[in-house]
């Protein structure tokens, strides 16, 4: 059961159409009873398995290409997060009973992508419609030669796989157009600062290569009295229109309590608070840094976000993590959040980023981590513009990212 009193795991096992749930590695995570009694296998052959280990291809057929489609499609869904509703296809499945023997089966598959609540996806939803029987009765009519039945049954197949088709292309341009909708406005909400005297700063925004995960991700560079600056990145949980309204609220909230706030710590309690009143802003994360140009300090605090990277005049790297405290809205009752200062000589770089930078699936966060400092290494020396544009070619990938990416670069 859930918040919403629905037992899911039930609805799941109750769906009348053969249903599977799959890792992004495709391997099955979960079957439903209808999938079993229409492939013939029991519970046990297929949860924990690869899928193309739990159905190889019928290797008696060279000309079969049925699994390899179906592997493309997956693959595909893992990798954009859209809906994939399949042509027909064929692909044989080995008798349980009989090992070696194949029967001829054909399927309509649609594969669809479950999402984890920061937009990733984590599972791969595999309905199948079976219509063998279709295709052999059309056969069937051939072979008698009653060409008019064989003709309705191949256009009543033939148009179940079209309207799958037509209802994945409607929701692909549906999409589309949120993705352009939330991109305008999230230029909207995130301009480019302005000059800041002789100090030097780039800032750099990728958005995600999937409409689906886009708007989530935000940054604000605000001066303060007394040769300050206050320097915030956040990321907010969901994607899409309402990812960037939530997003544009809490960036505007911070930007006027870092200016009234005694330090990085209250601007964040104030920001929390705000947060419980804002639907979508549960377990939204940020990183306030106020830089002190006249000490030499940076003052920090961070609400469940990737630390801050201080890249010192020596080349080494100094990531911000002394004052990390859960995201925004975590805890029930209110709790004073952490705050600490470092210095840094003249020469430093700070940089803010978001998750997208760094965190790649299957992949644990200590590792995107050291490749960043790695890369900000290897680029020490650099003024801002050009390190931003090192650091984001050292890192993201060369298809694009999978999350936002949000990049400030402020020199020291």
């Amino acid at each position: 059961m859930n918040g919403s009193g629905i037992d899911f795991e039930a609805v799941f096992r109750a769906l009348p159409a053969p249903v599977a749930l799959l890792t992004t590695d495709l391997v099955y995570a979960d079957v439903n009873e209808v999938f079993l009694g229409t492939t013939g296998r029991r519970r046990e052959d297929l949860v924990g398995r690869y899928l193309f280990d739990a159905f190889p291809e019928n290797p008696g057929d060279p000309d079969a290409s049925g699994m390899r489609n179906l592997e493309a499609s997956l693959r595909r869904v893992a990798a954009t997060g859209e809906r994939d509703a399949m042509a027909l296809q064929r692909y044989d499945v080995e008798d349980p009973a009989r090992p070696g023997v194949w029967e001829e089966r054909y399927w309509s598959p649609v594969n669809t992508p479950v999402f984890d609540r920061n937009g990733k996806v984590v599972l791969l939803l595999h309905r199948v419609e079976e219509v063998t029987e279709l295709i052999r009765a059309r056969d069937r009519s051939a072979a008698a030669g009653d060409e008019s039945r064989a003709r309705v049954l191949e256009a009543e197949l033939y148009s179940r796989a079209s309207e799958l088709q037509e209802l994945n292309e409607q929701l692909r341009r549906a999409h589309a157009r949120e993705h352009e909708v939330a991109l305008s406005l999230q230029a909207a909400m995130l301009p480019v600062p302005g000059p800041l005297g002789d100090r030097r700063a780039a800032v750099r925004y990728l958005p995600a290569v999937s409409a689906l995960n886009v708007c989530g991700d935000w940054y604000d560079l605000a001066e303060l009295s007394g040769g300050r600056l206050a320097v915030a990145v956040g990321d907010v949980v969901g994607h899409g229109l309402a990812a960037a309204g939530v997003m544009g609220q809490l960036r505007s909230a911070l930007s006027a309590a870092s200016r009234v706030a005694e330090g990085p710590a209250q601007a964040l309690e104030v920001l929390g608070l705000y947060a419980r009143s804002v639907t979508g802003a549960e377990s939204a994360t940020a990183f306030l840094a106020v830089v002190d140009w006249n000490g030499n300090t940076v003052t920090y605090s961070s609400a469940g976000h990737l630390p801050a990277a201080l890249l010192h005049e020596d080349g080494s790297v100094q990531f911000l993590d002394a004052a990390t405290d859960p995201p925004l809205g975590a805890r029930p009752e209110h709790v004073a959040r952490p705050e600490t200062t470092t210095a840094f000589t003249e020469g430093a770089v700070l940089v803010l980023y978001t998750d997208g930078l760094v965190e790649r699936r299957h992949e644990d966060i200590d590792t995107g981590l050291r490749r960043l400092a790695d890369s900000l290494a290897s680029h020490h020396g650099a003024d801002p513009e050009a390190l931003a544009d090192a650091v984001l070619g050292d890192l993201v990938p060369a298809g694009g990212a999978t999350d936002d990416t949000a990049l400030i670069v402020i020199g020291l």
